[in-house]
């Protein structure tokens, strides 16, 4: 019988060291899935949809993971420039984050809101939430996993600063946020986002007309994004690279560079990215007279300019919805602390009448009890005369 009992337990803890040995690697699997569609973000963006799909599906009850295939599916979708839906699968990852300890993944996330309001515009919601986020990295112990997203941080802040303040202090923050980003281990991961802050960089120098320093940061941002083949960002910094060609006159390389730079947006399907494009290339062959290329290039700007307004009136819309449930969000707070403030002083005024009324009350007795003792005074002094 103890025997019995002794093989019955043995197979139990197989059993239970198996299922758990099986549960792990699952999850390792996972991460390494997460991982290699995290540095395809911008050069495949639809496959990387399609992966968070499946891990949010693998995931089962395990809120992390589902958690990070939200994140990657947004994250995802602001490559590809759709933030209606990107805000859709951040707020799905968002409401879920608070059933989590992975102190990490919160930073993550709020990290990400605060990316997500300066992609629409909402500057001041963005710096809440960029400031909220470098505030739990503060606090987070283990400074060496923090570099990605004190990095993205601090390059965030650069963006909202060139548009707010000054490209001088938008290039010190972009600056601050590449030497984080250096400092990450996992390369690929790191470079996507240095070439975009390079590439911001370059636009800020072109707009302190430093063309050489512009088309340095430029070429620097391309070559990065290759090494990754991040096709939508290296087509990104040949765009910047050509219109700094065509400021100096060069147009024969800033078609070239235009050209390269469609052959790799045409993966993409960057309606922003498209636009600009198209725009230098009329704007180059009209400058050497070549009047087929520029109608063509216009006729297609045009097109896809209207495509981006009707873009936009969505996202726009998204934004006003955001700041209006936080307006019925705070007029609710308000309410509830008025009614709370009315509580307080109607049961201080009862409180205070109450007070009065024993006072008075009290008073009233004092006095019914000195008549009452007068008069049996004056009833003995009657009886004594």
């Amino acid at each position: 019988m103890n025997s019995t009992i002794r093989s019955c337990l043995y197979l139990l803890v197989v059993g239970l060291l198996t299922a758990t040995s099986i549960y792990g690697q699952n999850y390792k699997k996972l991460d390494s899935v997460i991982k290699v569609a995290t540095n395809q973000i911008y050069a495949n963006p639809d496959h990387v949809i399609k992966v968070g799909n499946q891990v949010i599906a693998q995931a089962g009850d395990n809120v992390d993971y589902k958690i990070k295939g939200y994140k990657l599916i947004s994250d995802a979708y602001s490559s590809k420039r759709d933030y209606e839906k990107s805000v859709g699968y951040l707020l799905k990852a968002s409401k879920l984050i608070d059933l989590s300890n992975d102190k990490l993944l919160k930073i993550s996330i709020v990290n990400k809101t605060g990316i997500q309001y300066h992609q629409l515009k909402v500057y001041d919601k963005s710096i809440q939430y960029l400031d909220q986020a470098e505030q739990l990295i503060a606090d987070y112990p283990y400074k060496d996993s923090i570099h990605m997203e004190l990095g993205k941080n601090y390059v965030v802040r650069g963006f909202i600063y060139k548009e707010k303040l000054s490209c001088s202090i938008a290039i010190n923050f972009i600056n601050r946020g590449i030497a984080e980003l250096m400092k990450v281990k996992d390369k690929a991961e790191a470079s996507t986002k240095i070439s975009i802050a390079v590439y911001n960089k370059g636009n800020c120098y072109l707009l302190m007309k430093n063309n050489k320093l512009a088309l340095e940061n430029y070429q620097e941002a391309a070559r990065i994004a290759k090494e990754v083949d991040a096709k939508s960002l290296e087509a990104f910094a040949l765009k910047g690279s050509a219109k700094v060609f065509t400021l100096l006159g060069n147009h024969h390389e800033a078609i070239v560079a235009l050209n390269k730079a469609l052959d790799l947006s045409s993966e993409v399907k960057d309606l922003i990215l498209n636009q600009e494009i198209y725009k230098g290339l009329a704007e180059n062959y009209l400058a050497l007279n070549q009047w087929a290329s520029f109608k063509t290039y216009q006729s297609k700007f045009v097109a896809t300019q209207k495509l981006i307004k009707d873009t936009e009136r969505i996202s726009v819309s998204e934004s006003l919805g955001v700041k209006e449930s936080e307006l019925k969000v705070r007029k609710s707070e308000l309410s509830n602390k008025f009614y709370y403030l009315l509580l307080v002083l109607l049961l201080f005024l009862i409180l205070i009448v109450l007070f009065f009324y024993v006072i008075i009350k009290r008073k009233t007795n004092e006095i019914e009890s000195i008549k009452e003792q007068i008069s049996q005074l004056q009833n003995q002094k009657g009886k004594t005369a």
